[in-house]
């Protein structure tokens, strides 16, 4: 929301199990803001990292044709001694390749955690972290990469995608590639805005694009996403024939999250003379959270979505009624969900849409 004017694309998903891996090494107050912050109260450490487990498998073998990947890995120190039950838990749990590395020569050590994440995203995000990012403070890294590509079940038809023009929030236009498709799609409006729900594959999986009406100004309607009306908006689905015009766009994002998760409640987490991680160390140095970064990459054009993400927390020490036409011309919301799960995996705010 803080970032007015700009494209926007987070993986809530891959933000949430970095910290879950992250959680099963925090003790006391810190760990009890971590689950107010992931909002998984009333769960013990093992009913917790057991539902991450058990949405895992659920959202990576859902849809044959849906390619989904969760993968998490934990890189640290090699001469540090961590806890072995803070290990054995996101081996079991979440899967993680787990491996010390010599943080001293941090170039190497950069590479080979890059490495991992390049491949762990199919080639879309390149590295994660620098080398300039690991140094004598630096223990440990917890990563969480995300791969999803996805085939609309209605493919858009090539032919049929011409420049046009895009409204942007200063009003003035920019060419884009416009996509058109005309059938029955699940639509729903209001005063404040036009939504549709696009299916990827045999439909578990789907985009839900939420577009403003032009005198509603996008930040004001993502501000209206409480649970309360997300719900009452995706139970407001009904068929309706129509006509989409919707741009391909092509966008990589990336964020620090300290400030947020701070503000959120994990501030503790931060903070260098009263976090507790002493479920993962028990040495004589204080555990922290130094640095939550997340990067993404989306791509959507007439055959689906391409999307991944990965998030690092780095630990540190101290003439038939045409129906509706929704012409997606200026800026826009856009949700990636699981829908058995209603496990939101990527959301996005395009306000330029670039190839």
């Amino acid at each position: 929301k803080d970032e007015k004017d700009k494209n926007v694309f987070i993986s809530p998903l891959s933000v949430s199990m970095a910290l879950g891996m992250t959680l099963s090494g925090a003790n006391s107050t810190t760990k009890d803001a971590m689950v107010k912050t992931l909002e998984l109260s009333d769960m013990t450490t093992k009913e917790i990292s057991q539902s991450y487990k058990s949405l895992t498998e659920l959202l990576t073998q859902l849809d044959p044709k849906v390619i989904f990947q969760i993968a998490n890995s934990i890189w640290y120190r090699q001469e540090m001694s961590f806890e072995e039950e803070f290990f054995n838990i996101n081996k079991t749990y979440f899967n993680a390749i787990v491996q010390g590395l010599n943080f001293n020569k941090s170039d190497a050590a950069a590479n080979i955690i890059n490495a991992w994440v390049k491949q762990n995203t199919n080639g879309r995000i390149e590295k994660i972290i620098e080398a300039g990012d690991i140094d004598w403070e630096t223990v440990m890294f917890l990563i969480n990469a995300i791969y999803f590509k996805g085939t609309w079940t209605y493919e858009f038809d090539k032919d049929l995608t011409n420049e046009d023009w895009f409204t942007l929030p200063d009003n003035s236009p920019k060419l884009c590639q416009m996509m058109t498709q005309t059938g029955d799609f699940q639509y729903f409006e209001n005063t404040d805005f036009q939504t549709i729900n696009l299916p990827y594959g045999d439909g578990y999986f789907t985009m839900i694009i939420f577009l403003p009406r032009p005198e509603k100004n996008i930040d004001a309607l993502i501000s209206e996403f409480s649970q309360e009306n997300w719900d009452l908006w995706i139970d407001s689905f009904a068929k309706q024939s129509g006509t989409l015009q919707f741009p391909k766009f092509t966008l990589e994002y990336e964020k620090k999250l300290n400030d947020i998760l701070k503000s959120l409640g994990m501030a503790i987490a931060f903070d260098r003379s009263r976090a507790d991680f002493t479920n993962m160390y028990q040495g004589p140095d204080r555990l922290f959270i130094s640095e939550v970064k997340h990067k993404t990459f989306v791509e959507v054009n007439e055959e689906g979505t391409e999307a991944a993400a990965v998030t690092s927390v780095e630990i540190g020490t101290t003439s038939v009624d045409p129906g509706f036409v929704m012409r997606v011309d200026r800026p826009f919301v856009f949700v990636i969900r699981e829908n058995h799960s209603q496990t939101i995996l990527f959301m996005g705010k395009i306000v330029e849409p670039i190839l």
